[in-house]
């Protein structure tokens, strides 16, 4: 059997491919949409990749699997549990709970795991050519290490009222089944630490059912479902708003992309004369930014949370420009396709931005304790805390407001116009954000404190 796992750090999202080394074929479970990576390692080992599989309708990413289809002719197998509001809607292979799919000598037993999806689905592996008992067991977004899918998304991000109770009764039963499987066999999960589908998930990449059973929170409370239910739902991370689209887009028959699209330059004349109200978001650094920043942009750095936040802010029906740096281009052509984020107009290098003589860039300095201080004694300063609410809840600065960044365009009119304000997070990479959006909206009178809530508490 062969067996390799490919790890999106970005969205901190694992998929899987699986292959029988006897009859040269594979399988991918939960593909990405950037799919080059899976055909490469099927040219690497030898092997045809001809059947797909998905766990449940994602959320967090656009799945590839239908672009791999389309490549490698692979069949898609998806599921068909959770009723007739949870079924795909383009051709594939419909399964359900005790179905078994062959892969030469492997074999995949579909067991339906509802709780995170109604028609969420694990695949258990048994390779028959060593044992007939099973080895592994992919979850998707059910069982991680450490945590359990939360049930809330259905009703936080897309809008489905009452659909959370309902999701954790699901998830308390399909746990109880769930800890009958053998406590040797492998947990392979759809994501790691990071991931905003869970509020407590480990960063190792793998675990089994047995020490699950004594680690994971999930599984000691199997005895009470009041409190089971009201721990999974408590705390949890603010969903980001692209997750809606996601669930839309993986459902219907959407635009294929089989390739990573190249991000058209932009000539200093296109770019003087973008379209009024065109975003522009600038990649760089805080620091970087800072230092010469173009009126109206926003900074959202290119680092592993570059497409959740992009996820956050960006309108999926509106192109958008980039400021970044050429040998960027592929990796942030990768995170933005990743999410269904295709509409990029083009791009100009910071260094073009900073030798275009027809802007005026603008500049800012990030302020410290001492300043916060004094601007809050001498000025009443209004403090904005933009992080999580369940940060804020925590500790928090005392007098601070909290409004979480991904919420920050929708409630503006929470933030004074007549007073200084002082925005800050953690340690200062989502305060940027935030300083650029206050910019961007009129807001001349405001700060980041960029060493945040950790400079605050240690110093």
């Amino acid at each position: 059997m062969f067996f390799e796992r490919v790890y999106d750090k970005s969205l901190a999202q694992a998929s899987y491919v699986i292959g029988c080394q006897a009859g040269g074929i594979a399988a991918v479970i939960d593909p990405k949409r950037d799919v080059d990576t899976y055909l490469k390692i099927a040219e690497e080992n030898d092997f045809t990749i001809t059947k797909i599989f998905e766990t449940h309708i994602h959320a967090d990413f656009l799945s590839g699997s239908r672009e791999l289809a389309a490549l490698t002719g692979a069949e898609l197998y998806l599921s068909n549990m959770g009723g007739e509001d949870w079924q795909y809607e383009f051709p594939h292979t419909k399964i359900i709970h005790g179905d078994h799919i062959s892969l030469g000598n492997l074999d995949f037993e579909v067991l339906h795991t509802p709780g995170h999806t109604p028609e969420s689905i694990s695949f258990l592996l048994t390779d028959k050519a060593a044992t007939s008992a099973p080895v592994m067991v992919f979850t998707g977004d059910f069982v991680f290490v450490g945590d359990v899918g939360r049930p809330d998304l259905l009703e936080q991000a897309a809008g489905i009222k009452g659909s959370q109770e309902i999701g954790a009764a699901q998830l308390f039963e399909s746990l109880k089944q769930f800890q009958k499987i053998q406590d040797f066999i492998q947990i392979w999960p759809g994501h790691g630490a990071g991931s905003a589908c869970g509020k407590a998930l480990g960063a190792v990449p793998s675990s089994t059912v047995g020490y699950e059973k004594i680690r994971n929170w999930a599984f000691q409370l199997l005895e009470d479902e009041k409190t089971f239910t009201s721990t999974l739902l408590e705390d949890q991370p603010e969903p980001p708003w692209y997750f809606a689209k996601m669930k839309q887009l993986n459902k219907i028959e959407r635009k294929l992309l089989p390739t990573v699209p190249e991000i058209k330059h932009l000539s200093k004349s296109e770019f003087n004369a973008l379209p009024a109200g065109m975003p522009v978001i600038d990649t760089r650094s805080p620091q970087a930014y800072a230092k010469g920043f173009l009126e109206g942009s926003i900074n959202i750095e290119n680092n592993n949370s570059f497409p959740t936040w992009m996820g956050w802010f960006m309108d999926y029906d509106l192109p958008f420009t980039l400021i970044a740096e050429a040998d960027e281009l592929e990796d942030i052509s990768r995170k933005l396709m990743r999410i269904g984020l295709d509409e990029v107009y083009g791009y100009i290098s910071p260094e073009e931005l900073k030798n275009n003589k027809d802007i005026k860039l603008r500049t800012s300095s990030p302020i410290g304790k001492r300043e916060v201080q004094e601007k809050i004694k001498q000025h009443n300063a209004q403090i904005l805390d933009v992080r999580g609410a369940s940060e804020f809840k925590t500790d928090h600065i005392k007098g601070a407001e909290n409004i979480f960044v991904g919420k920050l365009k929708q409630n503006l009119d929470q933030v004074s116009k007549d007073r200084p304000v002082i925005v800050h997070c953690k340690s200062g990479s989502r305060s940027a954000i935030a300083f650029s959006i206050l910019k961007a909206n009129g807001f001349e009178n405001v700060s980041n404190y960029a060493g945040g809530w950790e400079d605050w508490q240690n110093s």
